[in-house]
């Protein structure tokens, strides 16, 4: 600012500016001529002269008062900075003040403008005027000019004027003054209240994106998983959602909530958990305390306003009416979050909001966009000025439209509505934008002063710092009620229509491509679809299903949110990890594989056993069991069985179907569960049964074999017995015989008769003359009996 003091002071004297004027025109004057024998240029390059007048680069940092009165003194401030190749010499910084804007459309115009236009900017004031002997290449150089209202020549009736501020000097290679740089604004200028002020609604959008997963903690609250911990920079001082409360709780505006993002911050206040790794960890006691600092400012600065509750996570509309249509069941997700939104706000804000509004992406609607707002209850729907148009109007129609069917349009201003999109990092981008914002106000206003109309405003759903900063300064620029005055929502949408406002909603080939191609694909929603599915099925076997049923619905809701747009890869993964989540709860109650049985008998029982990993009991499920052959093998005398099952919190449960067989083979049985409505739970599980069945007759068969072989066995022993008995007793005569002389033969002859006697004898009576066994090696010792001349037995084994 030492240097912008430096660039202060009195103006030359009227001698010097008629001198330099009158060199520039001598100079210029053969210059001249000879462009008056060139070829005309076109008329627009002719009035702007660029490039030469984009040379510096004039920067409007600030303007106070933005919206002067009687009396006051406009001061502005800014820099110049040099984008040429030469130091500008002997140059001064002058404001130009115009005369009066009749139209909305000549503000455009003028805010379009770049370089210098000698047909359209006025004239440089001959007071105040700063001199800048020298400025160098890319070096700022700050400026600051003040003038009374008094001397800017204002229109006793107030209205619009451009304000530029303009930079004329001189280079090395051309030493005539030229306007090297300039810059535009507008100064609404309204020293009375006008008659009839025009009514004026700012929403105040508190949306944000989805931060809470599916999952939760098995602790007794079931505290929420969150997917990251970005919500807490949010709210932290200075972050987006802590700027949007401070902000408004001094400004007339409609806050519109998403409920989604209390129940977040609520969660956050009440003890959470944040996703890590492969598991998740407990947030942060500070980002907790940051929580409940939040929610305690919003709660006070709601009190006594109006508050605007959206359907719960701010599900997106056309999304739902171009693409989630197709997909049957996906209207009734936002049902449920329409149904959701009054008592979430209610619970944490404890005020009452208006539920009836929806809000498509951009105020873009069509009649499908129409259909689907209504759908879930919604009777006010907040469109814009773009989509629903008034091209036949040569003014700025009031916000409400009845379109029929007891529903209203509220058709918000498109230009007001997009004044702080963009970057308003800058000063200079944030200060223009605020005084087009007041300038077109006042233009609507002094369209029809004698007609008292309601202007709209839905800015951007998630404004970031620096724009609610220009938001809110524009909000406080209109707080001196001079043409415009404050009116919330809700009356804004039962306010008088205006009867030549269009209240045709525009045709589906209207719709924006550039919105379009941003929109939830038909995969997301069949996505919906499965997760939903899988939850109706599954909550029907679970005792509690509190525990798993709301954070999933939540979830599927989230995943409709507007805040996917331009986040196509983001809301992929988003879906995947709300199934993944749901299908580990489901896996969680499972059948336990089973090994190949072997069934003996005609009957047996077969177990199949069911494992609940869930921290709940699970009930209502049955369990079947399904023989591939029913004529080799039944469960309880039929082809398949059911039989209910129950099984506690952490547990495992055996059931036992009773199985009878009527021919051997292998038969592959199937278990599967079903919930009570005979829809499959979970994957079936396949074994094998090898039965081994023993008939009466087979029986019957092997005990008489084993019989016979028994009954053979002790024939052949004892025969055996008996043949050894006579041998050793054939052995004992010829000895006694020998010793006593009597009975027997002497000499050779004799011994010869006794050795073919005791062959004889042990030879026994077989018809071949072979001794049964005799000399064998596995015969036993000679011990026999009495000789037997029976037949030997059936299956007697003979050793030949």
């Amino acid at each position: 600012m030492a240097e912008a003091a430096a660039f202060q002071g009195t103006g030359p004297s009227p001698a010097r500016r008629w001198l330099r004027r009158t060199l520039t025109v001598a100079v210029g004057a053969p210059l001249l001529a000879g462009l008056l024998q060139a070829p005309s240029a076109p008329p627009a390059q002719a009035a702007e002269e660029a490039p030469v007048s984009r040379t510096v680069d004039v920067s409007i940092d600030t303007l106070t008062p933005s919206a002067p009165l009687e009396g006051d003194t406009v001061t502005v401030t800014g820099t110049l900075t040099n984008r040429g190749k030469r130091v500008i010499t002997d140059a001064t910084v002058n404001l130009r003040v115009g005369p009066r804007m009749d139209s909305r459309s000549e503000i455009d115009q003028v805010a379009r403008r770049k370089g210098f236009r000698s047909d359209s900017d006025p004239q440089p004031m001959d007071a105040p005027e700063i001199k800048v002997p020298r400025l160098p290449v890319g070096v700022p150089r700050d400026f600051r000019i003040s003038v009374p209202v008094s001397e800017l020549d204002l229109d006793d009736e107030g209205g619009v004027y451009q304000l530029g501020v303009s930079l004329t000097g001189q280079t090395s290679d051309a030493r005539w003054d030229r306007v090297l740089g300039i810059e535009r604004t507008f100064l609404p200028y309204q020293p009375e209240p006008t008659a009839k002020r025009t009514q004026l609604t700012y929403l105040w959008p508190l949306i944000s994106s989805a931060h809470i997963s599916a999952d939760t903690a098995s602790d007794d609250q079931q505290s929420p998983v969150f997917q990251d911990d970005d919500l807490a920079e949010e709210l932290r001082p200075g972050g987006r959602l802590d700027e949007m409360v401070s902000l408004g709780k001094d400004l007339p505006v409609t806050w519109v909530i998403d409920p989604d993002l209390l129940a977040s911050v609520d969660a956050m206040a009440n003890g959470y958990r944040v996703k890590d790794g492969t598991g998740h960890a407990a947030g942060t006691d500070a980002n907790r305390k940051l929580a409940e600092r939040w929610l305690g400012q919003l709660e006070a600065a709601v009190q006594g306003r109006k508050v605007v509750a959206l359907p719960f996570a701010d599900p997106d509309l056309a999304s739902l009416a171009h693409r989630g249509k197709a997909v049957p069941g996906s209207l009734k997700h936002l049902q449920s979050a329409t149904q959701l939104a009054g008592s979430t706000v209610e619970t944490i804000l404890h005020v009452q909001p208006s539920t009836d509004f929806a809000w498509p992406v951009e105020g873009a609607v069509d009649p499908s966009i129409m259909a689907v707002a209504t759908s879930a209850g919604a009777r006010k729907v907040i469109a814009r000025s773009d989509s629903i148009r008034d091209d036949d109007l040569s003014y700025t129609p009031t916000a409400a439209r009845p379109i029929g069917g007891g529903t209203t349009a509220v058709v918000s201003d498109a230009e007001l509505s997009a004044a702080f999109q963009g970057d308003m990092v800058r000063a200079e981008t944030s200060t223009l934008a605020v005084q087009e914002f007041l300038a077109q106000t006042l233009a609507i206003t002094l369209e029809q002063p004698q007609d008292r109309r309601s202007v709209v405003v839905a800015p951007q759903r998630q404004p970031s710092v620096s724009q609610a900063q220009a938001m809110a300064a524009a909000v406080r620029g209109l707080g001196a009620k001079r043409w415009t005055e404050p009116l919330d929502l809700v009356a804004a949408a039962a306010a008088k229509p205006d009867p030549d406002a269009s209240t045709t909603v525009p045709r589906a080939s209207r719709y924006p491509k550039k919105l379009r191609g941003t929109e939830l694909p038909v995969d997301a929603f069949r996505d919906m679809k499965t997760t939903g599915d899988e939850l109706d099925d599954f909550k029907v076997i679970l005792s509690r299903a509190d525990r798993v049923v709301p954070p999933v619905l939540a979830a599927i809701n989230r995943e409709m949110s507007t805040s996917w747009r331009g986040r196509a890869t983001e809301a992929a993964i988003y879906r995947v990890d709300v199934q993944d989540v749901l299908q580990r709860l489901t896996k969680s109650v499972v059948l336990v594989d089973k090994s190949d049985l072997t069934l003996s008998g005609r009957s047996a029982t077969i177990p199949v056993t069911v494992q609940n990993k869930l921290l709940q009991d699970v009930k209502g499920l049955v369990l079947r069991l399904t023989s591939s052959n029913g004529t080799r093998l039944k469960v309880d005398g039929e082809t398949s069985a059911d039989l209910p099952i129950t099984v506690r919190a952490g547990h495992s449960q055996s059931v036992k179907f009773p199985a009878s067989a009527n021919a051997n083979g292998q038969v592959s049985m199937t278990a599967q569960l079903y919930t009570v409505d005979g829809t499959p739970y979970g994957s079936q599980m396949t074994f094998s049964v090898k039965v081994s069945e023993m008939t009466p007759t087979v029986m019957l068969v092997i005990a008489g074999g084993v019989l016979l072989l028994v009954l053979a066995g002790v024939r052949m022993y004892s025969q055996r017995k008996r043949l050894a008995a006579r041998t050793a007793e054939a052995e004992a005569r010829a000895e006694t015989g020998a010793e006593t002389g009597t009975g027997a033969p002497e000499g050779p002859a004799a011994d010869a008769a006794e050795v073919l006697s005791v062959k004889d004898a042990a030879a026994g009576d077989t018809p071949d003359g072979t001794a049964d066994g005799a000399g064998h090696p596995s015969d036993p010792d000679a011990d026999t009996g009495s000789e037997s001349g029976d037949p030997s037995g059936p299956g007697e084994k003979v050793d030949r």
